[in-house]
């Protein structure tokens, strides 16, 4: 077995040497470059424009089947549709002119093909007949139909509402018809950001230039994957989601780079900036891949609706890759003098030698590792914890915000007809009338179903269609629960009796068929991530407990984020709208935060490689390591925080999941992991944490990231 051995030079310059010394020597150029991409890609998305589709296919699962099944079976080209729900406190007997009088209007408006009257339909007037709903065709599929023209519809049925009269509209298209206060969260996360990176460089042109590295990587990205759109099934929620990963590991990369071009100038290196870049520079491009490989990993899962999504994150870590190594040496060139003035008199005015704290608190950890150890992980154990009884689901209008008119009209079918009626499950039928008939019998027998529809037959007579109203919401557990005993027992049993196939899909169907899916594949998924890792991990630190300490932590931290987000959203705790948890969000929230803390897992013990490689003592690699990398994890973690935490101030609900997650798996994995736990782990590990059986050592490739010209 072998404990380290030292690594050669180069004899030439690598890749990245030759890239990011290029970028320094036509500085001008390579900045010019970047602006003409920048706009290049922009005019071209402009002009062209986006097609983003979503792909909820579920291959093989029943909702899926039931799916196809309309799709064969009935007319090719459907078309959309708007609610209108109305409640009149008196009864609406006395608004019926008024009633007749908005469907009137409404059915003259653009894009409208056919307007029901609820006086007349089956089952649009609740018992109570204060309550409601119309059903507005329209002649276009929902992915044309403009937003506006959505809107319009609307704002006219809305004219006719008064005291007393309430009318609101429903659906898919109105949900997404809402005014969006998008640009907000990005813009809040970015001004905190540029305070800090301020605080932490007494300077503005130095902060500003890892903000500038970012929104180009991001702002390129974007248009990329537009562009992209056209080719790959790419989802329209990848963009927001590709803006909150983007801005954190872009600014996040930038950092650290510079960072390290701080700490040699200072130190009077000669070239400073081709240490950062042959140092830090390498530690970013292997954190990079490490995100990119988890990002990948979704395609482990085969799911269509998230291979998209993975692909676009993937995309904009690369290019923040690219930005890192080639636009912020540009801009440190170009700006060199004037930052090595501010960085300087900053450092001046610092009474205290940088990193005194930082070995002070590994002073703390060392004497007495066990106590921050045991207390550490028991806390990320116990947040992990509320994970364990997570329900998945899929967001519908009663998550909404409640001053939304799609919620208010949630609200008022499901207080009109009934809880269920917002997610009826859909039980298709494949056989002749009387089996048909013994599944509407079936069905309106259980003691979960308020109701059901008579038996509907396809066009072409071959497929009958019965729609079960649970008692329970779309997002009730007893929903669910519903669900799996209709399929495990009840429909076997009557298939058993009349030879017929029956088959579930509807809302609630289809989002307990996704977390099946999950479920099923999580672990190759998980397999593919760690595994591939924790190999990179051995080829770059030689060594064996030094990968396995990294996964088992960063599965302690994704645990935990995920049982804040269970704790938040599911239980509602500090007035969250309490519900399922978005099924894709999980899986996500595990390959992105899994990539991410692999950034300061690099960051970190790259340097303390670095020292113990220099002096030969443990301790002390783990004291300078923490003294030299502490403030700048801490800083680029607060960065990342106040990034993603500023999506909680979107409306959007998924977002905020995914804001509140990243933030907590970041806070916990730089403030308690890196900073606390790592060196104590570390100290009880000794020089054993760099051994390597000889074996493996002379298989493994040879990946450096402390070596520098």
């Amino acid at each position: 077995m072998s404990v380290d051995t030292p690594i050669r030079p180069a004899t030439r310059p690598g890749v990245l040497h030759r890239v990011s010394g290029w970028a320094m020597r036509h500085a001008g150029l390579a900045l010019v470059l970047w602006v003409l991409a920048l706009a290049a890609v922009t005019a071209a998305s402009t002009v062209v424009g986006a097609n983003f589709k979503n792909d909820n296919s579920l291959p093989g699962t029943d909702s899926q089947r039931v799916t196809d099944i309309f799709a064969a079976h009935q007319p090719q080209g459907d078309t959309a549709s708007v609610q209108l729900v109305f409640r009149a406190e008196g009864g609406l007997a006395a608004e019926k002119s008024r009633v007749a009088s908005m469907l009137a209007t409404v059915r003259d408006l653009p894009h409208v093909a056919s307007v029901t009257d609820p006086f007349t339909a089956p089952g649009a007037l609740s018992t109570d007949r204060r309550t409601a709903y119309a059903t507005v065709g329209l002649d276009v599929a929902a992915a044309d139909m403009p937003v506006a023209d959505v809107r319009t519809i609307i704002h006219r049925a809305q004219d006719f509402a008064r005291p007393g009269f309430q009318v609101e509209a429903g659906g898919d298209l109105a949900r997404n018809a809402a005014e969006s206060s998008g640009g907000a969260s990005e813009g809040a996360g970015i001004l905190a950001a540029l305070v800090i990176l301020v605080f932490l460089f007494g300077s503005l042109l130095a902060a500003t230039l890892p903000l500038l590295t970012a929104v180009f990587a991001v702002g390129s990205t974007v248009a990329l994957l537009m562009l992209a759109s056209h080719f790959f099934t790419v989802p329209e929620y990848t963009t927001p989601v590709m803006m909150l990963v983007g801005l954190g590991v872009g600014i996040d990369y930038a950092l650290l780079i510079f960072s390290r071009y701080r700490h040699e100038l200072l130190k009077g290196t000669a070239d400073p900036k081709a240490v950062a870049l042959d140092t830090a520079g390498r530690s970013v491009m292997f954190a990079g891949c490490t995100v990119v490989i988890a990002l990948l990993g979704l395609l482990a899962l085969g799911l269509g609706s998230l291979q998209g999504v993975a692909l676009g994150v993937t995309l904009t870590v690369l290019m923040t890759m690219l930005a890192a190594v080639t636009l912020l040496p540009s801009l440190l060139t170009l700006f060199g003098k004037r930052i090595e003035r501010s960085v300087r008199k900053h450092a001046a005015k610092q009474r205290r030698t940088p990193g005194d704290g930082w070995r002070r608190l590994a002073g703390v950890v060392q004497r007495g590792p066990w106590v921050p150890l045991v207390l550490g992980i028991v806390a990320l154990v116990a947040l992990s914890l509320p994970a364990l009884g997570m329900r998945l689901g899929f967001a519908d209008a009663g998550t909404d915000d409640p001053a939304k008119t799609s919620r208010k009209a949630y609200d008022l079918l499901a207080d009109g007809f009934g809880p269920g009626f917002n997610g009826p499950l859909v039980v298709v039928s494949q056989g002749d009338s009387a089996a048909a008939q013994a599944l509407g019998q079936t069905l309106a027998a259980d003691p979960g179903v308020a109701a059901v529809t008579p038996p509907q037959l396809t066009p072409d007579g071959k497929i009958a269609t019965v729609l079960a109203f649970p008692k329970s919401a779309p997002q009730d557990a007893a929903t669910s629960d519903l669900v799996e005993r209709l399929r495990d027992d009840t429909l076997p049993a009557l298939e058993g009796r009349t030879g017929a196939t029956y088959l579930i899909g509807g809302s609630t169907a289809a989002a307990d068929d996704f977390a099946a899916a999950v479920s099923k594949r999580l672990p190759i998924f998980v397999l593919v991530v760690v595994g591939l890792s924790a190999l990179l991990l051995m080829a770059v630190f030689r060594s064996v407990l030094i990968p396995l300490k990294a996964a088992v932590l960063n599965l302690l931290s994704i645990g935990a984020s995920l049982g804040a987000i269970t704790l938040v959203f599911q239980q509602g705790w500090f007035g969250a709208q309490a519900g399922p948890i978005e099924a894709f969000v999980p899986v996500m929230i595990f390959a992105i935060v899994f990539g991410l803390s692999m950034d300061y897992e690099v960051f970190l013990v790259s340097r303390i490689h670095e020292e113990w490689r220099r002096t030969g003592d443990a301790r002390v690699a783990v004291r300078e390591g923490l003294a030299t990398t502490g403030s700048v994890i801490t800083a680029a973690a607060a960065i990342m925080i106040v990034v993603f935490g500023a999506f909680l101030l979107s409306p959007d609900r998924m977002l905020k999941q995914f804001g509140l997650g990243l933030a907590t798996a970041v806070l916990l994995d730089a403030v308690l992991i890196r900073c606390v736990i790592v060196p104590a782990v570390l100290r009880l590990l000794g020089n054993r944490a760099w051994w390597l059986p000889s074996g493996l050592d002379r298989i493994l490739p040879r990946i450096k990231l402390e070596d520098h010209s």
